[in-house]
Order: C-alpha cells, then structure tokens, then sequence
C-alpha cells in the first residue's frame, strides 16, 4: 500500500475532482490518463455500490493537470460521516488546493428538472451526522459561512454560458440515506430553503475545509424527489440519468479549465 503523492510521478496537480454516481464517464475526458486504483493507496474508502469505479486518474482536463477521484464512499455505507477524510488528506497531502465536488442529487423544485446542473450555494446537514466529530482541537471549529467558494462559483457560471449549458444555483440537503426520502421528509427541506437533496458531499466540504482547500460542488439532477408529480426516486433512475448529465457536466468541466487555463 503506498500514498497518492507518493504515485504522482511527475504529475503536480492543484486541482482535485471527486465525481458523482453515474458520472464516471468524465474521466474519460482525461488526457493522458494515469489510473490507480483506490484499493492500491493506504486508507482509501473502497465503494461498495455501483456507478462507483474507484480508481484515481491523474493527467490533464482541459489542458490542467487534475487528479480525478472515480467515485466515493458514502456515510450510509458502514455509518462513519468521515469515511472520505483519508482521501481527502491525501489529496491535500499531493498539492490538491481547490477540490471541485459532484454528485447526483434530488430536485425539490418540480421546475428542476432531471438532467439540470446545480451549483451549490450553500448546505444544510439534515443527516445528524458531522465529520469532525471526535477529533479535538480548536482547528475543528471550522467556520462555514463561505464553504462553497463565490470566486470558483463564478467561474463556472462563466464557463457554463460559454458552453450554452444551462446551469442553475440552490442550497443542497445532505440527507443520511440509503432510503430516499419521504414526502414529509421532503416538503420540510423545501420549507427550510432547500433545492435538492442528496447522500454526499456536505462531509467532504466540511472536511475540506478544515484542510484548508477552496470548494465548489455540482449537482446533477437525477430524479424529482418524493411528492412532487412525475417523481420516481431509485437508485437506477439515478444512474441513468446521472449517465445523461455526464455530457454537459464533461463539457463544463473542460470548459472551466480552459478557462482557468
């Protein structure tokens, strides 16, 4: 077992992606791709449910060095909100300064339809979990008044108009799972000011912060959550729909690093 900085070779990247369920299909994007597979780096979370490749793929996204995580570890899969925090202190461990996050989520808005692109503004933890919890020191009470970066947020506004893509921005709920949740579970985050909803992300910003990187994150809209007319929330209609939204996520991506380029 080795570490991610210690594989890089002669990649020095700034930048880290973690991709979503179903979005798996942008590292194909990757230019020069050099895979590792998780289970081959000390402590990283293997995932155990599908639409999750688990691998890291070093090389260049719209002529950036990036390091790409294949997919993630989830809190419901064995109750510990800081599963993803080895990754995530490798990364910051390999030069990683900005970590751009993506996940598959929920619309609570019946006008969000499946296949749209979110950018968080913010969250809200409804799981009752936090990842910071048993760790002591002051550097854990970690502010989260500006998690989700404006300066990143505005570049990807910017890169989205360039693309045409239609890109939209809301507040996401970080719900526990791996049920999907009810309509009454649904109709309070919508009066709490939520905009969708999902399993991920919200711990990996928590952490990420606390390691001092900028984050931005992405939603892609899966499914119409619970109540609202139309919606048919599984874990299928997650990854095939995830695997629809890939294409603009790709082009977005690629076009935010040309950009920053």
């Amino acid at each position: 077992m080795t570490t991610l900085k210690s594989q890089l070779g002669s990649h020095r990247p700034k930048h880290g992606i973690i991709l979503g369920s179903a979005l798996g299909s942008v590292i194909d994007a990757v230019e020069n791709g050099v895979d590792i597979p998780y289970t081959e780096l000390s402590g990283f979370p293997v995932p155990k449910i599908s639409g999750h490749a688990g691998k890291v793929v070093l090389g260049k996204l719209g002529g950036v060095e990036v390091a790409v995580l294949a997919g993630r570890a989830h809190a419901y899969e064995d109750g510990n909100a800081a599963v993803m925090r080895p990754a995530l202190e490798q990364l910051k461990e390999a030069g990683i300064e900005v970590l751009i996050l993506t996940n598959a989520a929920g619309s609570l808005k019946a006008s969000m339809k499946p296949g749209s692109l979110m950018l968080l503004t913010d969250h809200i933890n409804c799981a009752g979990m936090n990842p910071l919890i048993g760790q002591h020191g002051d550097e854990n009470f970690v502010s989260m008044t500006n998690a989700y970066d404006a300066g990143l947020r505005k570049s990807f506004v910017a890169a989205a108009k360039k693309e045409k893509i239609l890109v939209k921005q809301g507040v996401y709920c970080w719900y526990s799972g791996p049920s999907f949740e009810t309509p009454a579970e649904i109709r309070m985050m919508q009066i709490i000011g939520g905009t969708a909803v999902g399993m991920s992300t919200a711990p990996e910003t928590i952490l990420a912060t606390r390691l001092g990187m900028k984050v931005a994150a992405i939603s892609t809209i899966t499914n119409l959550a619970a109540g609202i007319k139309g919606a048919s929330p599984s874990h299928d209609e997650t990854k095939r729909e995830g695997a629809k939204a890939a294409v603009n996520m790709k082009r977005l991506l690629i076009r935010f690093f040309k950009e920053l380029k």
